[in-house]
């Protein structure tokens, strides 16, 4: 087993911990100490001065394997590579569908989850797509969450034109696959909920909790910030201990960092609220001349994003980054991944003072380093 030793790293974990150095072996976080001293011929060493290294960073929404198709087959989005994901520093990502469960399916989406694992990074995956009945790979989404390994949850839509108009019964039917398929496979296991504008908002969420008692936890809604209603309603959902999603890389009606110091204000918990990017989405605008103009929604807006809460809105690098680091890992029940820690898997991130990303670490391994990406098996 490889050792490396990384020294006089500012630490967060992303609470504050201080100067430290960090043991890593297996992939494996091993030990955090203010100093760690081994032989040179017993650890490979790598010298984090001046640097700021948080855990790798989580986005549990986006489109691995494309989306779109709304404007016909033109509009849809191709497949992600792995150095977009790097040059973000995400670590750790869960890909899903979109609208189409016709010509995107479950099986491609898990072949590329698989091939991510292979190349550095870790993945995961949520079962179904907007619509019911459920596609699945096996025979249920319940099956799915017990015999599959990827699958950590399962996707639908509401309160959208091209979502199923699900029933609180329908929905409730889903969630009880989601929760004893979690409980069966040793997965915390979430209904991941699109969101979309339709008056209806969240409000068979709330009567799912509410008239029918089902735990909160496993309610994971996603593009709360649309429109400024549907935030609001999305606030009461956390203020009752529900974890909310706000998208940063479409479906917003104000900057994601400003709803996020909104929802403080109004006495959200920060460890309520996470960021994600639904990356790689289709999306599209009219230019000045009224033609189409077609386009991928952007990965990076998470660690944007999470920057400008701490130089515009004033929170600390530790509060800040909890939406992207320990709050997904929470949401998702992904107990090694969002923090340093003994026992975590070694994804780190190094962070000049400026909060440029510098090197980009994934179990272990150093996979960007002084901005440039280093995995050689990229097709």
């Amino acid at each position: 087993m490889i050792i490396k030793l990384i020294k006089n790293a500012e630490t967060y974990a992303p609470e504050y911990l201080g100067k430290k150095d960090i043991l890593i072996g297996g992939g494996k976080i091993l030990a955090i100490e203010e100093a760690i001293d081994m032989a040179p011929r017993l650890a490979e060493k790598m010298d984090a001065s001046g640097k700021i290294v948080l855990p790798g960073l989580i986005d549990q929404h986006i489109h691995l394997t494309g989306a779109g198709g709304k404007h016909s087959f033109v509009s849809m989005t191709s497949e992600l590579a792995i150095s977009k994901l790097i040059q973000c520093g995400t670590t750790t990502a869960v890909g899903l569908l979109g609208t189409d469960g016709t010509t995107r399916s479950l099986q491609t989406l898990y072949a590329k989850v698989k091939a991510l694992e292979q190349q550095g990074v870790s993945a995961y995956m949520f079962t179904n797509y907007y619509g019911l009945p459920p596609i699945t790979i096996l025979n249920s989404v319940r099956e799915d969450l017990i015999f599959i390994d990827k699958v950590i949850g399962c996707k639908v839509a509401i309160s959208d034109i091209r979502a199923s108009y699900p029933t609180a019964q329908d929905m409730l039917q889903l969630l009880t696959q989601v929760h004893v398929g979690g409980l069966l496979g040793g997965k915390g296991g979430i209904l991941h909920i699109h969101l979309g504008i339709l008056d209806s908002g969240m409000d068979i969420l709330f009567e799912l909790v509410n008239k029918y008692q089902f735990p909160i936890r496993h309610i994971s809604p996603t593009h709360v910030g649309r429109t400024r209603k549907l935030f609001d309603q999305a606030i009461a959902f956390a203020q009752m201990g529900g974890m909310i999603d706000i998208t940063t890389g479409a479906s917003k009606y104000d900057e994601p960092f400003k709803q996020v110091l909104y929802a403080l204000e109004q006495g959200v918990s920060i460890n309520n609220l996470t960021f994600s990017s639904d990356g790689n989405a289709g999306l599209s605008k009219i230019d000045e001349n009224g033609a189409l103009i077609l386009f991928p929604a952007p990965i990076d807006q998470n660690l944007e994003q999470v920057r400008l809460l701490v130089k515009e809105g004033g929170l600390s690098i530790s509060d800040a980054f909890k939406l992207i680091t320990c709050n997904p890992a929470k949401n998702l029940s992904l107990a090694h991944k969002g923090t340093l820690a003994p026992g975590a898997d070694a994804d780190l991130c190094f962070f000049d003072k400026d909060l440029s990303l510098i090197d980009v670490m994934a179990r272990g391994n150093l996979l960007m380093h002084n901005g440039n990406v280093l995995i050689s098996n990229e097709l």
